[in-house]
């Protein structure tokens, strides 16, 4: 089954959490604290493997979890690292964030990318000891690892796309000029899948072609199988527009070569204006006029235009050579840039970032995505960890905001599910 497309849910490692700790030892009195770190969360490193052609896998799982760091112990000992989880996929596949669509990553190498980043270890308790709290009973929990919902979407990685309706010969082209053995009958819609084909120029010198499957009108807005493909055609320098001269299925050709043309520029503007060299293929089949009156108009529009015959080998050689020749002046196969997140996702963690809403019943509640994490360190039976928060609230402006906003001595403060009187 070939699938080109699919949605999966990733998530990195959580971060350890630190250890609450004392160092016991014979003959020490009053070891002090020595809890260790945490350990750091795995990653979710996305790899391409050219043992892979599709993303049949990723349609029936959907969930991928990578470890989580070890939670640390005593006598500093640090927890262990989670281990980083490995996806494999086919070269050439492109991840987006789902929600907002940037690339993550093109898989386009087989150089191993991390998509999202396993949450740092949290600090043990010997990290918050100093000369006037010698004795910290509180620790820092892990960060959680980055969780997104991605798409994947594999883009064939070739040098040559061939595009055209069905049953103009594309499938007998590429099974002429390259090992690829495609199915090849006389109906529409003989190939249900992309088609890759080695061409080889001469030694040392070769190309790849991708046959797609046929377009037809209306393509670009979900008809036939050609929506389905249209993005394999996308990395591709060199579009190779096959067309049936000889008529045999009523068509007319420069009417046929127009309605492609159509397509590409209605899917993607950028694969009309794409170098493209057009084959005048089943010339044995047609009227010498219709030939040149099909070149002609081709030819008009700017096009390099070759007279072949894919089924008896007749035109093959000099195409090959011709196609060769453009590639050798075009720029290398497209590579997608991977796209920075949007400053306010960099910003979620922030402890500058928050939100304050007062309900009807006067309750002010704090929201923001730091504060799990920070109000996890709290031990509420200890008033020195208690007077940590309560700075760690000030230092972010949490307080001073609540003071504009009005508070008064008494009044309800909830964050998350921990409630408290506000006391100047």
């Amino acid at each position: 089954m070939f699938v080109d497309k699919a949605r999966i849910r990733i998530k990195a490692g959580d971060g350890g959490n630190g250890a609450v700790a004392f160092h016991r030892e014979k003959f020490v009195a009053a070891g002090g604290p020595d809890g260790g770190d945490g350990g750091r969360g795995g990653n979710v490193v996305f790899q391409a493997d050219t043992n892979l052609s599709t993303l049949v896998d990723f349609k029936y799982k959907k969930r991928y979890f990578a470890e989580n760091g070890k939670n640390g112990s005593g006598n500093r000992c640090k927890g262990k690292n989670g281990a980083d989880l490995v996806i494999r996929v086919p070269k050439g596949t492109v991840v987006r964030e789902a929600e907002t669509g940037r690339v993550m990553a093109d898989l386009s190498t087989e150089e191993p990318v991390m998509v999202a980043k396993g949450g740092n270890g949290g600090w043990g308790n010997s990290h918050f000891a100093t000369p006037t709290r010698q004795v910290p009973r509180f620790s820092k929990p892990g960060m959680p690892g980055e969780e997104f919902e991605v798409e994947l979407e594999l883009k064939l990685l070739a040098d040559v796309g061939l595009v055209g309706f069905p049953n103009v010969g594309k499938s007998t082209l590429i099974s002429m000029v390259s090992a690829a053995k495609p199915e090849i009958a006389n109906y529409h819609f003989t190939t249900l899948t992309p088609v890759l084909g080695v061409v080889r120029v001469e030694e040392g010198k070769s190309f790849v072609m991708a046959d797609i499957p046929g377009l037809i009108e209306g393509a670009s807005e979900g008809a036939g199988l050609g929506h389905e493909f249209l993005r394999h055609v996308e990395r591709c320098r060199l579009v190779l527009h096959v067309v049936d001269v000889s008529g045999i299925e009523g068509r007319d050709p420069i009417e046929d070569f127009q309605t492609i043309q159509q397509e590409l520029e209605r899917f993607n503007p950028e694969l009309a204006s794409r170098p493209q060299i057009v084959a005048a293929n089943k010339c044995d089949l047609a009227e010498a006029d219709q030939v040149e009156r099909f070149c002609a108009f081709v030819q008009k529009h700017g096009y390099e235009v070759y007279r072949i015959s894919a089924a008896t080998h007749n035109g093959l050689e000099p195409l090959v050579y011709g196609v060769s020749r453009l590639l050798d002046t075009l720029p290398p196969i497209r590579i997608y840039e991977v796209e920075a997140p949007a400053p306010a996702d960099l910003s979620r963690f922030s402890r500058n970032v928050f939100d304050i809403q007062q309900e009807e019943n006067g309750t002010y509640v704090v929201e923001a995505d730091w504060l799990k994490p920070a109000l996890g360190l709290v031990n509420l039976e200890d008033e020195e960890s208690l007077m940590y928060f309560q700075r760690v609230l000030r230092e972010s402006g949490v307080i001073d905001r609540l003071e504009e906003m009005g508070i008064q001595e008494g009044d309800t403060v909830r964050i998350l599910n921990f409630e408290f009187e506000y006391i100047r």
